[in-house]
């Protein structure tokens, strides 16, 4: 098997959401399975010194609308939550409990967080709300809310924070293909290309 692409992904990110709808079959197309990998954004910017961009209203203003068109081009829906950005810690950690079990469960689940949150508002950061979509989700809703509070599990998104960071990620959705670092939702093009003939000419 080919090596895997990774993506990284924030809950909270409509850039991820609109990304995680057509990574798979991007990859597939190459015959490359994809590592889902869950991480805080609000970890990159502190080491960063960059801010989410809806913190500015000129930027807010664009960003709503960009994410729109780039859903509508994509062919997905999407509807801008009432509430965003919002802490997705508890989502986080219920995907990587998730995966510590089967990690198509957890990519499961990250489909089915980002489209409740997208598409229906659901918002992540409110336990009552996470806990009625883990249960709609299949999951066994109390064993998730104990996960999410669980060291274990605060631990391990600990370090997938570390270890995007290490890695250079500073925004989401981040790719690697083959070590070849792709940021935004706005790279397919490039990343398609990039699998059927390797490097462009010159890099």
């Amino acid at each position: 098997m080919k090596p895997a692409i990774d993506f990284w992904f924030d809950f909270s990110s409509p850039y991820s959401y609109i990304a995680s709808e057509w990574i798979d079959a991007l990859a597939a197309r190459h015959g490359r399975p994809v590592r889902w990998k869950a991480m805080l954004l609000g970890a990159t910017f502190q080491v960063s010194g960059l801010q989410p961009p809806a913190n500015f209203p000129l930027k807010r203003e664009y960003l709503f609308r960009d994410v729109q068109r780039s859903a509508a081009f994509a062919g997905v829906p999407v509807a801008i939550p009432e509430s965003f950005p919002i802490a997705t810690q508890n989502a986080a950690r219920v995907f990587w409990w998730l995966h510590g079990q089967d990690p198509a469960r957890a990519v499961a689940w990250a489909r089915s967080g980002l489209r409740a949150y997208f598409t229906r508002g659901v918002n992540l950061s409110d336990p009552a709300q996470l806990k009625a979509l883990c249960a709609e989700a299949g999951l066994d809703a109390d064993a998730a809310e104990a996960a999410w509070n669980a060291p274990t599990w605060k631990a391990a998104l600990k370090a997938a924070n570390d270890a995007a960071i290490a890695a250079g990620v500073f925004g989401a959705p981040f790719f690697f293909i083959d070590g070849e670092p792709f940021w935004g939702n706005d790279r397919q093009e490039q990343m398609e290309a990039w699998l059927s003939s390797g490097p462009p000419k010159g890099l």
